[in-house]
């Protein structure tokens, strides 16, 4: 029995692919910090390390200026996802709504986007590709959800119309 289950447990492990892994070694050069101060707003973020290794995504949104959000990018090169159909994030939120974020080609304006609430325990969020949908500045684009074979960027976003402070830690990110 101990055997099937290392077995099982070792076939999952296959069917995985690690898109991110924070920890206490990680590079965070291609991560990128992206505020409403792009458009005049006042809100500030920033995406580090913590001592635990864990990525810490933390600042203040601000709804001054017309402002309203802050979000964290990572560009990588394209990545084949035909064979997978979720992402799954392990994460530790601070009890506030967030948004996760792809794109098939970087170069594009829109993201495909999935919202998810947070709680102040460590869960593993899992998005299924084919339910993100399109958007562009907050608004729901006429074309389909996702279908794409490769992304090449991911992000989080926070926007939740209101003054706020906010914290999110990210262990893993993994396609499904």
């Amino acid at each position: 029995m101990k055997y099937f289950i290392f077995i099982l447990i070792l076939f999952q492990g296959m069917n995985t692919k690690i898109i991110f892994d924070f920890n206490k070694e990680s590079n965070l050069q291609d991560w990128g910090i992206v505020d409403d101060a792009v458009m005049g707003g006042k809100s500030t973020s920033e995406i580090k390390l913590n001592a635990n290794g864990f990525g810490v995504f933390k600042g203040q949104v601000s709804v001054a200026n017309n402002g309203g959000f802050s979000s964290v990018r990572y560009q990588f090169n394209k990545l084949n996802v035909a064979k997978y159909s979720k992402i799954r994030i392990r994460l530790k939120g601070d009890g506030k709504d967030y948004q996760f974020r792809i794109k098939d080609n970087a170069d594009n304006y829109y993201s495909y986007i999935a919202t998810f609430s947070t709680a102040n325990t460590w869960e593993n969020i899992e998005i299924d590709l084919k339910n993100m949908y399109p958007s562009l500045r907050g608004r729901k684009l006429d074309i389909p959800n996702f279908s794409h074979n490769y992304i090449e960027q991911i992000a989080f976003l926070i926007a939740n119309k209101k003054d706020e402070n906010f914290e999110l830690l990210i262990d893993t990110i993994e396609l499904i």
